[in-house]
């Protein structure tokens, strides 16, 4: 809790990025082609997996809905900060701050919850081959997809019904680039206690249940693996989990740098490259995670930009 004179606070200086002048257009180039990668990556994966029917299973439709929320995770904060590389004054009003964090914490929760889902999906077609369309059919699937999208918006509106009941003192400028639930807690006056008791129990929940969850998924996984008779076969299996396995390790590293270390150890440079990992570089990543290991999904993206040129040529 900061000390100072209260106020009424009705903006925020985003301090992003700590670089210089002449390192400003190369930091705004890079974040720039990142974000773009991250866009055209994870859409063509979504327009993969719609035009080819051999990827109409539960796995490539949680990839479908991976790849979207990642698509909006992204645009939540980095267009605000490569405007704000650009401004001679990176402000954010408070009610757009407010929006920036719902739509950042529904979004990193609901991507928690979907990469538990993809483990689940591992889990059942490895482990539970002959019951799989019976687990996962089209029902189901959509509950593994809805349930986390309430549960998660759920989550979004109690953190901020209490962080607009705080009051905040004089100093307006936030060490992020952008309004992260942490930095924000660190200007208040008044009491945080609860928020940050809701942070360690709620958060933690939704963070560390998925990832227990996906935790024990894949030991199952290891021993149903290893009972299996030819090396070839355990290889075929492994390498199906380890583009997700790839993916989970990025995401969750990142994710407990940033919120779970004691606060003796809370650092803002620290803190924005470990955000970085999992705001921008962990989006652009997954669409190589998955699709350079699987040849069904390259499959489907020569097809797909077959069909493309095909179009092109009229």
């Amino acid at each position: 809790m900061h000390q100072g004179n209260q106020t009424t606070i009705s903006e925020f200086f985003l301090l992003g990025p700590a670089v210089g002048s002449e390192q400003q257009q190369i930091i705004f180039m890079l974040f720039l082609c990142m974000y773009l990668v991250t866009v055209v990556g994870n859409l063509l994966i979504i327009l993969a997996i719609i035009s080819d029917t051999h990827l109409h299973s539960p796995m490539y439709f949680f990839l479908a809905n991976l790849s979207f929320t990642d698509i909006c995770f992204t645009t939540t904060t980095v267009p605000k900060m490569l405007a704000d590389i650009q401004s001679q004054s990176p402000t954010i009003s408070f009610a757009g701050c407010l929006t920036q964090m719902y739509f950042f914490m529904l979004l990193v929760d609901l991507d928690n919850f979907l990469l538990a889902a993809m483990a689940y999906d591992r889990y059942v077609a490895i482990c539970h081959p002959l019951h799989y369309a019976a687990l996962l059919n089209p029902k189901c699937c959509a509950l593994l997809v809805v349930t986390p999208w309430v549960i998660s918006n759920l989550v979004s509106v109690l953190h901020l019904s209490l962080l607009s009941h705080l009051t905040f003192c004089d100093q307006r400028a936030i060490p992020h680039f952008f309004c992260d639930l942490e930095p924000i807690l660190r200007l208040a006056c008044s009491d945080t206690q609860i928020n940050n008791l809701l942070i360690l129990t709620i958060g933690g929940a939704v963070i560390f249940i998925p990832f227990i969850f996906i935790l024990v998924s894949y030991t199952l996984i290891g021993s149903t693996v290893l009972r299996v008779p030819a090396t070839k076969g355990k290889w075929k299996t492994f390498s199906t989990c380890g583009s997700h396995l790839s993916a989970v390790s990025l995401f969750y590293g990142s994710i407990v740098w940033v919120y779970f270390l004691p606060s003796s150890a809370y650092s803002a440079e620290r803190d924005k490259v470990a955000a970085i990992m999992y705001t921008i570089v962990t989006p652009m990543m997954n669409p190589f995670i998955y699709s350079l290991r699987n040849k069904d999904m390259k499959r489907a993206l020569r097809r797909l930009f077959n069909r493309k040129n095909f179009f092109w040529s009229w």
